[in-house]
Parts: structure tokens; C-alpha cells; sequence
């Protein structure tokens, strides 16, 4: 069975976000092997400088890094990377499957970003859009898009 990593920077805290991200890696579960690994933002001061952001975000790569599965298909949303219907997503999945990979790896970055070496080795960089949304929100979002790509994969009537 496929295997989907997601990495999010931060935890979620807020009951309604937790109850919709527990309903989806419940759907998940009927597509794939879902695993959520939720690591630690870099403690940043009040109103880092520029030195310090960078520093951080390098500390954060370190920790992505570590836990990216070996040999997963890596994936970075971010707001440079590029844009795709449900639709598309889902056949990039697909595409990601018949390639002979057996897993897939998504990234969420932390409130300041991801390090550039962090999206330089990523197979793929996708954006969800030009909004800025919640870092918790982008969570649930993401893990409503992979449902639904699995189940636009498998025929389901979920997607309309």
C-alpha cells in the first residue's frame, strides 16, 4: 500500500482543527498509509532580523531533513511553487505511484517559510493559491486535497 507522509511545522492546538484533521487521516486511511509527523517551529525573538529567520529556517531544514522518509517523492507547498486543479493534483499522485515510487512526502512549511535547500531538493514544489492562509487552516486543506485526490483516483463519487 502507498505510503503519504505529511510534515507540518507547529502543532495544531484549536479542537475544530484537530477534530477535522483526525476525520481526514481517518479517510486517508482507507486510501494509503498516513502518517502525520508535526515538528517544532525555531523559537524566534519578537521581531527577528533577517540573520535570524534564515537561521531558524536553516535549524528547521535540519529537522525536515531527518524526517523525510528514505526514498519518498518529496513535496513542498509553497507560494512560489506551481498551481493545479484537484484534478491535476490527484494525476501528479498518479504519476507518482506508476513511477515505482511507494511513497510520498508533503511539507508545510513554518509561519516564516521553508529554507531554500529545502525546496531545492524537493521533486515538486506546488502552491495553493496566491491567499495567505493560516499555517493550521493550510493543514486541514491539505489534507482535504489529499483525500480527494485519492479518491478521484480510485473513482469515488466524493469529487463532484
Amino acid at each position: 500500500m502507498f505510503e503519504i507522509t505529511l510534515i507540518a511545522m507547529g502543532k495544531l492546538k484549536e479542537k475544530f482543527y484537530l477534530s477535522a484533521a483526525a476525520e481526514y487521516e481517518k479517510r486517508l486511511g482507507g486510501y494509503c498509509r498516513f502518517k502525520l509527523l508535526e515538528l517544532p517551529e525555531y523559537r524566534l525573538p519578537e521581531n527577528p532580523s533577517p540573520a535570524e529567520i534564515t537561521a531558524g529556517l536553516s535549524k528547521e531544514a535540519e529537522a525536515i531533513f531527518a524526517a523525510v522518509p528514505k526514498g519518498a517523492w518529496l513535496c513542498v507547498f509553497t507560494p512560489e511553487g506551481k498551481l493545479l486543479s484537484s484534478e491535476e493534483f490527484a494525476a501528479k499522485l498518479s504519476q507518482v505511484k506508476t513511477a515505482g515510487k511507494s511513497s510520498a512526502c508533503f511539507l508545510i512549511g513554518s509561519s516564516f517559510g521553508i529554507a531554500p535547500a529545502v525546496k531545492e531538493k524537493a521533486d515538486f514544489l506546488l502552491s495553493m493559491g496566491k491567499m495567505t492562509f493560516p499555517h493550521h487552516l493550510a493543514r486541514i486543506m491539505v489534507l482535504e486535497q489529499l483525500y480527494r485526490a485519492e479518491a478521484i483516483q480510485a473513482g469515488s463519487r466524493y469529487h463532484k
